[in-house]
């Protein structure tokens, strides 16, 4: 049976990758994929070599302590594409690990469609040499994103957001606070300190004193939002004594967004999906001081919430590095809770933003440009053999 590798390395990623093979199937339900990935891509018969949180590693001197592991992950992955031969790869962000992957693609002659760009157009350009030889298309999900690849002579098409189709409730606001033992009458606040061990060692401390403040300030509720795949142990050792009582859902996510009076949440997709539901946000993230010291002087942008990015202007709070502190999150969340004006403005900017990503169904898309990549591999090596 031919195959198909597919390789995910973030939570997100995972959960997208899932989507297109559900897609995929529907129109080749003969192939079979292969590769790293987590239970949403498992659940769509995705044989998987290793779990996404293998390759879920963030930082540049964080790479480094994980490098024996990934070596042996990328060498397990190298021995099964030269065993199974797939017909095509589709790599999911992921960049250190996947462009480094799409060379060796390449030298086996095996097409690379890359889904989710690397954030070229934040930091680290050069990528797009790599890309230019190694990729034979992008699928991109942000609509900025074609135009730097056009000017770079980069095949590449924009498919639409993914979030897009994935953001959905199943239950009102009020069906949601009654399963979860949470009161109409307090405030809700959702916490989304990030998918990554790294991330919530730097993040939660942080979040707890801030957490503190603001109980005493409003009649407050919280819930922490967990990724489906994260150890509960080790978040339960970051968590103060005095937080253990906070309720943790590793379930109905989108509805704790959508019932929520404001969202804090770790730059990234999760920023994304606030914007969506329309909750008012606030954004942060740290990372180890030297990661940041040498990504900060290479980065082009001014703004890190992809929320911010696409709205071309900052639209919501950030607070990075050492601006985020308990301090600053209290006065940010202040100041959206005091003015109504602020509120509705910010939710006026999602509602901009979900017009600009446009009605464009990523996941449809992304299987369609997987098939005419197979389909134009296919024709070449009839027309080999015929012109033999």
């Amino acid at each position: 049976m031919d195959s198909i590798l597919i390789i995910a390395g973030e939570n997100s990623g995972e959960k997208y990758g899932a989507d297109l093979v559900h897609q995929f199937k529907k129109l080749h339900p003969s192939l079979s994929f292969f590769g790293i990935g987590g239970k949403h891509m498992e659940r769509e018969g995705v044989n998987l070599l290793f779990p996404v949180e293998e390759l879920a590693v963030v930082g540049v001197f964080e790479i480094i302590s994980h490098l024996p592991r990934i070596k042996k992950i990328f060498n397990k992955i190298k021995r099964e594409i030269k065993r199974q031969k797939p017909s095509a790869a589709v790599l999911i962000d992921s960049p250190d690990f996947n462009l480094r992957l799409a060379k060796k693609l390449k030298k086996l002659s095996i097409p690379v469609l890359y889904y989710i760009s690397p954030t070229v157009w934040a930091w680290r350009k050069g990528r797009l040499k790599t890309i230019k030889k190694t990729v034979d298309k992008m699928m991109l999900i942000f609509p900025f994103e074609e135009k730097i690849y056009e000017d770079y002579g980069i095949p590449a098409v924009y498919v639409g957001h993914p979030l897009k189709e994935r953001v959905k409730t199943s239950l009102t606001k009020n069906e949601f606070l009654e399963k979860h033992g949470l009161s109409a009458q307090k405030k809700l606040i959702s916490l989304l300190p990030g998918s990554r061990r790294s991330e919530l060692k730097y993040h939660l401390p942080v979040l707890a004193e801030a957490l503190e403040r603001i109980k005493n300030e409003w009649d407050t509720q919280f819930v922490l939002l967990l990724a489906e795949s994260f150890e509960k142990n080790f978040l339960l050792s970051l968590i103060p004594p005095w937080l253990k009582g906070l309720k943790i859902l590793s379930e109905d996510h989108y509805e704790a967004i959508a019932s929520s009076d404001l969202v804090l949440s770790a730059c990234g997709t999760a920023n994304l999906e606030a914007a969506l539901l329309e909750t008012p946000l606030v954004s942060f993230y740290r990372i180890s001081p030297l990661t940041y010291f040498f990504g900060h002087r290479l980065a082009t942008i001014k703004n890190f919430s992809i929320v911010n990015i696409l709205a071309g202007e900052r639209i919501i709070p950030e607070l990075i590095q050492r601006d985020f502190t308990p301090q600053n999150i209290f006065e940010e969340i202040k100041k959206i809770f005091d003015s109504e004006e602020q509120r509705s403005g910010m939710i006026t900017q999602f509602r901009r933003i979900k017009k600009l990503l446009g009605d464009k169904t990523a996941p449809q898309n992304a299987a369609q440009e997987l098939g005419k990549l197979i389909k134009q591999k296919q024709d070449t090596a009839k027309r080999q053999l015929e012109s033999k």
